[in-house]
């Protein structure tokens, strides 16, 4: 997927089918959705491909325990179904994980056990595995590195994982091979309408060399998702803003949980749960549920809430985290589909999506979550076309192998993301000694993949390599730092990028990097 290809495509199309505005997990399943149906389908992303909350999560496809435990059925049933089906699509990106949930008495295992127990049974046919009780030996085996008074009983169950960035990058090269133009850095700038006041078209402008083209279409989405509210705007429309909650996660070494096995907190002072998840060899511990007023690509986190996370997780290690042990903070912005007014905590606003049509038939999609994507999009498209938007064809991407798809992928192995497309790796690295070179001795990245999210990707900064086609900066800023300089001349060598655009890049690279550290 090269972004100049995906340009020239612009001009081969007069009325697009679908134009899709937004490029994080939401836009990215309708895009596929869209031309997998059959429509000449654009998506335009202002940033880069899953720039804002889209590679910000968790890293969970699940259900949602929490949701279980509000009476929320219908949405924790669509999830489990929808789980087991993208692990089955993707599993070169998506994998089951044993979650251990620590009680310090057995009345307390007993019930969580039980409504795990009925997480599992909901799930049916698509469970990834048995609930099971644990007795203390076996919970602290489990569970090394949390406080034996804390394991006098255990309850395991099983979700899903995955790598968000990488999986957005994946739907975006499956809906660019089926056909669809998937661009990055190009932003939707007006809304036409007609004399009717319905929108037949939009007004973009790229980002990169700030032209400007009009393109029409039968059919806009918004996917903006934090971000809706200025499209809202674009279309004189505010009775369906969004409201938006912030949740941070903090990346440690794994030797504060040196166990495959996630753990998961069921109850914090917040209402909330914890996770402390093992993930690319680090482990990764979240999240918060914070009210926001000011919407931004790169929120930064309160420093109440490293204190949270850094105090609750503390409580049940042996070894004690301290800000100093922190390798990097990321946070996302959730978008709620609640009405500004709506008095309510966070927490407890639903994330079940909703599907709405404005007066000038600007279709949007608000809230939901990563694990229901397709389900999303699916639905999305439906709506569209019960509204006379679009001509009816039928969802095709229940069983639709996702970019890159192999079986039996082994997640310790460091090419695994990229699936079947990994011995393309392996022979760029075979070509030089740079491009074999690790860029950071301490990880397993090489400048084979710096290239390969040039020529292959449509990366286009320093910041899409380092955050999102490789995930360094959110697993270790101060690494990310340190080869900012090098892989920036890699990459100004590999783009023809002139000197001072390199060291614009990598100060831009290096300012953003700062806020991923304590």
């Amino acid at each position: 997927m090269q972004r100049q290809a995906q340009l020239q495509k612009l001009a081969h199309v007069d009325v697009w089918d679908v134009i899709i505005i937004g490029g994080g997990a939401s836009g990215l399943g309708v895009a596929l959705d869209c031309i997998t149906r059959g429509y000449t389908t654009l998506l335009c992303e202002a940033q880069d491909f899953a720039k804002g909350t889209s590679s910000r999560s968790t890293k969970l496809l699940h259900g949602g325990v929490r949701y279980l435990a509000q009476g929320n059925f219908s949405l924790v049933y669509e999830a489990l179904h929808e789980r087991a089906i993208l692990i089955k699509n993707a599993p070169h990106l998506c994998r089951k994980q044993a979650f251990i949930i620590p009680n310090d008495n057995i009345l307390s295992a007993l019930y969580y056990g039980f409504g795990l127990k009925l997480y599992e049974i909901m799930a049916g046919n698509f469970s990834l595995g048995k609930t099971l009780y644990l007795h203390a030996q076996t919970a602290k085996e489990r569970l090394e590195g949390i406080q034996p008074q804390r394991l006098k009983a255990g309850v395991c169950y099983y979700d899903g994982q995955f790598d968000d960035a990488r999986l957005a990058l994946a739907l975006a090269m499956s809906a660019e091979q089926e056909g669809a133009c998937m661009l990055n850095y190009v932003r939707a700038t007006a809304l036409l309408k007609d004399e009717a006041g319905k929108i037949k078209g939009v007004n973009i402008q790229d980002m990169l060399t700030n032209t400007q083209k009009t393109v029409y279409s039968k059919c806009v989405i918004n996917a903006t998702g934090v971000f809706t509210n200025e499209l809202n705007a674009l279309d004189g429309n505010k009775s369906l803003d969004v409201i938006a909650s912030q949740g941070i996660h903090l990346v440690f070494e794994k030797k504060f949980l040196p166990t495959d096995a996630a753990l998961m907190i069921p109850k914090t002072t917040d209402g909330r749960v914890l996770f402390a998840i093992p993930w690319h060899n680090k482990l990764l511990v979240g999240t918060t549920d914070t009210p926001i007023n000011t919407i931004s690509y790169e929120p930064k986190p309160l420093q109440e809430e490293i204190d949270f996370i850094l105090n609750t997780f503390m409580q049940y290690t042996i070894l004690k985290p301290t800000k100093d042990d922190i390798l990097s903070i990321f946070v996302g912005l959730r978008p709620l589909a609640a009405f500004k007014s709506k008095k309510e905590a966070t927490k407890n606003v639903s994330r079940t999506h909703k599907i709405s049509i404005s007066p000038s038939n600007l279709v949007h999609i608000n809230g939901g979550k990563w694990t229901t994507y397709r389900k999303m999009a699916e639905e999305t498209i439906d709506k569209a076309i019960e509204c006379g938007l679009l001509k009816p064809a039928l969802c095709r991407t229940k069983h639709y192998k996702i970019f890159g798809y192999r079986e039996g992928g082994d997640f310790n192995d460091r090419l695994c993301v990229y699936g079947s497309y990994a011995q393309e790796i392996q022979k760029l690295e075979k070509q030089s000694e740079k491009l074999a070179s690790l860029i950071h001795k301490n990880y397993p990245y090489t400048y084979a993949q710096v290239q390969w999210s040039i020529e292959q990707e449509a990366a286009q900064t320093l910041e899409d390599v380092l955050a999102r086609r490789i995930r360094l900066l959110f697993l270790d800023a101060q690494a990310a730092l340190d080869v900012a300089q090098e892989v920036g001349a890699f990459m100004a060598n590999a783009l023809k990028w002139q000197q001072t655009q390199l060291e614009q890049e990598v100060c831009n690279f290096c300012a953003l990097a700062q806020q991923y550290l304590n």
